[in-house]
């Protein structure tokens, strides 16, 4: 007989069923995690790894990413063919991606396999006993009562028929005895298996699976230190990786690896495909931080210890050591427009209007010689400033990077300069639409009110058509591309400098 007490019900309900048979969790599981994720750099929202009332907000399916499993365990098998569970598995797992091996007799294998992925709860319990006998105690002042008989439904209230025949509806009640067995339920997602094994006995199995509801990326917590200008100085990196686990199970002392990288997969519908390889994850010292490498076109990080991974968690690890004294620049970058290329654009007032704004950079070098040299996984770069009056760090931007290789350099966004402003005034426009081109001067002004000289990197586009040549120019630009032109000019303190160019379109 099995006693069911409601009040602890929602709590203790696993406790209650662990009757009914179903396999529970290997104590000597050994468990490979393989995580690869598929989130916007630093674009994860806090919902995804918060709960609001105990309740998850968003469902493991809309985590953006997914994981391999490699789950290995010791089953007792007969010889023959037997019915087997194997419990404890993600909920989110893709059942067409099990791949099951013996590691003590490789030719014993699955001839059949289910996924029972809806576990049992309160509703399903007592809708599993109606027309049968069940005792109902209820709890009336110091005295517990009971009333045994017939469960003929369970919607809104309990109604039984006892034995003399009479029909009870029972809205309060405090426990349920079940007096007959209820198998066939379980308490979590199982894979069911019909096996064929030639050797009875313990087989040492491994099982690779593909789940959803796992997610990694990247966090980068930088300090920048001003040097001797305004325009230069050095910063302090930390980086660290963010697990959301939300797959319905927990990983406890699980070997962790990261791929970074744009990984395809297949549209969900046609995802009929064997768990890769990668999966396979050899033991590694205990301990260790992140070692990374190369592998295939992306790149692998594999953590050097063992690390538990608890289902609806959030879990930070340091991806590398702090590198101090990186040498970075600042940059206050002025673009006038961001306007598209395509087609002729001979509108005299087109472009006529443009941004004040002068948008701040800080860049630096992923290279050895700067202390870094290694793949830096997609992510968002937080950047603060020590304020030397009291000692705190104040934000002063923030950006997101894509995956960058080593030897290459950053560059990230802080905001728009408060003290620094830009104008772009047409002066001068002509057109010959017969002789097929037009000549356009431009002046552009930059204006700098701060106590402290400034440099300004001018980004100009030659938008109009896909021929122009630069007539004249009151000072040296570079090209960039074959649409872009760049200067750069020295503003004094409270000063402002003026560069003017004229350029002619063909078409």
């Amino acid at each position: 007989m099995i006693t069911f007490n409601l009040r602890a019900m929602r709590s203790q309900l696993f406790l209650s069923l662990c009757l009914l048979g179903v396999l529970a969790s290997p104590l000597d599981a050994d468990t490979g995690l393989t995580i690869y994720s598929s989130s916007e750099p630093g674009g994860v929202p806090a919902e995804l790894y918060r709960s609001v009332n105990g309740s998850s907000v968003i469902s493991g399916r809309t985590v953006p990413g997914f994981a391999i499993v490699s789950d290995e365990r010791e089953l007792d098998l007969p010889a023959g063919r037997s019915q087997q569970r194997f419990s404890d598995v993600a909920a989110f797992i893709d059942p067409t991606t099990v791949s099951f091996v013996s590691l003590t007799d490789p030719s014993t294998r699955i001839l059949e396999q289910s996924f029972q992925f809806d576990p049992v709860n309160f509703r399903k319990l007592i809708e599993r006993n109606i027309g049968r006998l069940v005792t109902v105690e209820r709890v009336q002042g110091d005295q517990v009562g009971s009333t045994t008989g017939i469960l003929l439904s369970a919607s809104d209230t309990l109604v039984i028929r006892t034995a003399d025949g009479a029909i009870s509806s029972l809205k309060d009640h405090s426990a349920i005895r079940f007096t007959e067995p209820s198998n066939g339920l379980i308490t979590q997602p199982t894979l069911e298996w019909v096996l064929i094994s030639p050797r009875a006995g313990k087989h040492r199995t491994r099982v690779t699976y593909e789940t959803d509801g796992l997610a990694w990326w990247s966090d980068y917590n930088l300090v920048f230190k001003p040097g001797r200008d305004a325009n230069s100085g050095t910063l302090d990196l930390s980086a660290w990786v963010s697990i959301v686990n939300k797959s319905g199970t927990s990983f406890r002392d699980a070997r962790l690896k990261l791929v970074a990288g744009d990984v395809q997969r297949a549209a969900l519908q046609n995802r009929l495909r064997a768990a890769p390889e990668v999966a396979m994850i050899a033991a590694v010292a205990n301990d260790a931080g992140f070692s990374e490498k190369a592998f295939s076109e992306y790149h692998l990080y594999t953590l050097g210890r063992r690390t538990d991974l608890p289902d609806n968690s959030t879990r930070q690890i340091e991806l590398f050591e702090q590198v101090r004294q990186i040498p970075a620049k600042k940059l206050l970058i002025y673009r006038s427009s961001e306007r598209g290329f395509g087609g002729e654009i001979l509108d005299r007032e087109f472009g006529a209007s443009s941004s004040h704004s002068v948008d701040v950079f800080l860049e630096f070098r992923n290279d050895r010689a700067n202390g870094l040299g290694v793949p830096l996984p997609a992510g968002r770069m937080r950047v603060s400033q020590l304020d030397e009056v009291d000692g705190s760090l104040e934000l002063i931007g923030e950006d997101r990077i894509d995956h960058t290789p080593r030897d290459e350099r950053l560059r990230i966004k802080l905001g728009t300069a408060f003290d620094v402003v830009g104008e772009r005034r047409q002066v001068d426009f002509a057109i010959d639409t017969r002789a097929r081109w037009l000549e356009e001067e431009i002046e552009l002004t930059i204006r700098n009110r701060k106590d402290e000289p400034a440099e300004v990197t001018i980004v100009e586009s030659l938008f109009r058509t896909s021929r122009s040549k630069i007539v004249r120019q009151s000072q040296d630009s570079t090209k960039l591309n074959a649409r872009q032109i760049q200067f750069v000019t020295k503003l004094p303190k409270d000063g402002e400098a003026v560069v003017r160019y004229r350029v002619r379109y063909a078409w």
